[in-house]
């Protein structure tokens, strides 16, 4: 650091560095800090780049470390950077841009350290660290003081507090960087925490009056998106010749800092992230998610959570609650709207399942929206571009699309929404279709892409549900989407027999069932030859009962019966075998939806009506299938409406915990750890 600094990979040498961790005390009036924090080398913009940054940071910590007990000068610096941002505001207003970017260069100093110093040693080391002051002759010990708190304390008031201007920009996303980094010791244990230094600063003690400030700010950065000061409009103005050499370091770092800004930082780690503009509003975002997942504490509820989940609508004016704390407004319009634009990443997809979820207050606003599909359709082109995403991403939009077919209203409404031209939608032409017919396409193509590709029965489940809960709503669909959700049914019924037929006569060469399906297609033609006895031979009547609540374990019993014919030893039944119980549910609901459909909103999908008697032979063959058969007869019995609700499980933060922290490590600016360290979720090898 300093003046003379040039390139990263000098760092271990540099004077200013050495002194900083030597074994000589540095007091807090010393111009040294002036001189540390006056440094201009190119901030990192790249993997490699941070790597560096990363291996010199480790090496002046492992000299600081060995010396700080001494001489104490981590808490010099952590106290020479407090009396700075107690002036910050004011020279923010003064356009002080040499304090300001001094201020910057320290709390950089102080996130690298931090980094490496909660990656490498316990909490209470780390905690011991901040307390160590200079033992010299002559020296003296304050009152006991809590460093490490204050220190975080005040960037959560550097975040809310700080005017977000261009000379600030730049410390606002260090300031937020800062705070991630803080609550980074959850990524070096495999467990989630429970109880941790975080815990106890963040909810309770100085910081906790700021939650709802801190909670509105990071939402506010992400909803405006501020992009940073473009290259060569620089913070500090030009200075005439002879301006004065920190000027023109300042102008140095300027550039550099901005360029960081412009590549995204870390880009290469999410090569496929669409471009990075708002350096602000994606590390707000991280950090808002990252406070949100906290766990409770002992007694003490997360009340970032609490703030999350009870915000209002700024045109709001009904009192808040009294037994609801930490409640503040925002405009809900401006929020809806970056929810929609920025759906192209996965912290923004999280965010909008955290507030549907949790916050009624934003999912009645949603709900009541008349222009649903600029929220609708980004989801849905996730779920089409399934292969292309991460599985929790796909999760959380499907999940999000589940939560909002809940409500009857949205199920009628999307049906009254024409879309023109979705070019996104490459299996056929749609030049005019329904949003709720396309939502309709969308998700059994998410069903089958999981049935043939990744077998994941939540996914498919939950698409299922998702269907269900439109089915009574079913309004003029689409030709192709009425011909999709038969045909698809189709598929299965064959691929249930084909999987009895393997199950029953595994050594068969070529069997009856077999013969059928020489040629299987979507179309479920090859299956007008079976019978209705010949399946009820293939499988007792009494294996099928899926709306049994012990059908896994009567299926579980009726295979485990199958392997005395099949084999005297005791040898895993193979794939086909384990499909059956997937195939049948899918079937079973897909019948239901088709059942419900008919029965609440026959007269207005004429499309599916000529769809379902194309294919009537096929249906009839189960007509008294064991499993089937009170669907079939739906003309004589009617229904109750289906509908599915999403509960979230028991435990959610074995699920969030680890998705927020991976978001971290993939998205966040600028900042790097070594994958080796990560125990929190499993890595790629880098």
């Amino acid at each position: 650091m300093g003046s003379n600094s040039s390139k990263i990979s000098d760092l271990p040498k540099n004077e200013y560095l050495k002194k900083l961790s030597g074994p000589e005390p540095v007091s807090e009036n010393d111009p040294f800090w002036n001189q540390l924090f006056s440094f201009s080398f190119p901030a990192p913009t790249g993997s490699t780049e941070l790597k560096l940054l990363e291996e010199a940071t480790i090496s002046v910590c492992k000299s600081l470390v060995e010396n700080n007990p001494r001489t104490g000068n981590l808490a010099a610096l952590t106290k020479v950077f407090l009396s700075r941002t107690r002036e910050l505001r004011l020279s923010a207003e003064c356009q002080n841009h040499i304090f300001i970017w001094q201020t910057h260069n320290a709390l950089f100093i102080i996130c690298c350290l931090l980094k490496v110093f909660i990656c490498e040693l316990s909490e209470e080391e780390l905690q011991l660290h901040f307390t160590y002051e200079d033992k010299s002759p002559g020296s003296y010990s304050s009152d006991s003081e809590d460093l490490l708190e204050e220190l975080l304390c005040s960037l959560v008031q550097l975040i809310t507090d700080t005017p977000l201007l261009d000379i600030t920009y730049e410390i606002s996303v260090e300031a937020v960087s800062a705070m991630v980094v803080f609550l980074s010791c959850q990524l070096f244990h495999k467990e989630v925490l429970r109880q941790s230094i975080s815990h106890k600063y963040l909810m309770q003690g100085p910081c906790l009056p700021y939650t709802s400030k801190l909670v509105k700010t990071l939402l506010y950065n992400f909803i405006r998106q501020e992009k940073p000061p473009p290259p060569g409009t620089h913070v500090f103005p030009q200075q005439s010749d002879g301006g004065g050499l920190l000027y023109g370091l300042a102008s140095g770092v300027a550039t550099g800092l901005w360029t960081v800004f412009t590549l995204g930082g870390a880009g290469s780690k999410a090569a496929s992230s669409p471009e990075l503009t708002s350096p602000l509003a994606n590390q707000s975002l991280l950090l808002l998610l990252v406070l949100v997942n906290l766990t409770d504490a002992p007694d003490i509820p997360n009340p970032y959570r609490q703030a999350v989940t009870s915000f209002k609508n700024t045109q709001d004016s009904s009192p808040f609650p009294s037994s609801v704390p930490h409640t503040f407004q925002i405009n809900f319009n401006s929020l809806y709207t970056a929810l929609c634009e920025q759906q192209t990443s996965d912290q923004a997809t999280l965010l909008l399942y955290t507030l549907l979820h949790q916050n009624s207050n934003v999912r009645t606003y949603m709900l009541a929206r008349t222009d649903m599909e600029n929220l609708v359709l980004p989801i849905l082109e996730i779920l089409y571009h399934v292969e292309e995403r991460n599985s929790h991403h796909v999760y959380m939009a499907l999940i999000i699309l589940l939560i909002l077919t809940e409500d009857d209203g949205f199920n009628r409404s999307i049906h009254e929404v024409i879309l023109k031209n979705i070019t996104w939608y490459s299996e056929r032409v749609l030049t005019e279709i329904s949003l709720g017919s396309l939502l309709i396409l969308v998700v059994i193509r998410t069903i089958q892409y999981n049935m043939t590709r990744t077998r994941d029965k939540y996914l498919h489940t939950n698409c299922l549900a998702a269907l269900a809960n439109m089915s009574a709503q079913f309004r003029s669909l689409h030709q192709y989407a009425a011909q999709r959700i038969i045909s698809y049914t189709c598929r299965h019924l064959r691929r249930y027999v084909y999987v009895l037929d393997r199950l029953y006569s595994p050594c068969s060469p070529c069997s009856a069932h077999q013969r059928c399906f020489s040629a299987p297609s979507d179309n479920g033609e090859e299956l007008l030859s079976l019978t209705c006895s010949h399946i009820l031979r293939s499988y007792a009547s009494s294996l099928f009962s899926l709306l049994s609540k012990k059908h896994n374990k009567v299926l579980e019993q009726a295979t485990q019966s199958l392997r005395g014919p099949l084999s005297s030893s005791d040898v895993p039944l193979p794939d086909y075998a384990q499909d059956l119980s997937v195939i049948e549910e899918v079937i079973r609901m897909m019948l239901e939806i088709i059942n419900s459909c008919l029965t609440n909103s026959l007269h207005h999908n004429p499309n599916l009506v000529y769809a379902l008697l194309y294919k009537r032979d096929l249906f009839e063959q189960f007509r008294t299938h064991p499993s089937f058969q009170d669907i079939m007869q739906n003309i004589d019995l009617k229904f109750p409406e289906l509908k599915f609700k999403y509960v979230e499980e028991e435990r959610p933060e074995e699920f969030f915990t680890p998705y927020v922290w991976s978001l971290v490590y993939s998205s966040a600016v600028g900042l790097y750890w070594n994958p080796r360290d990560i125990q929190l979720f499993a890595m790629d090898s880098d």
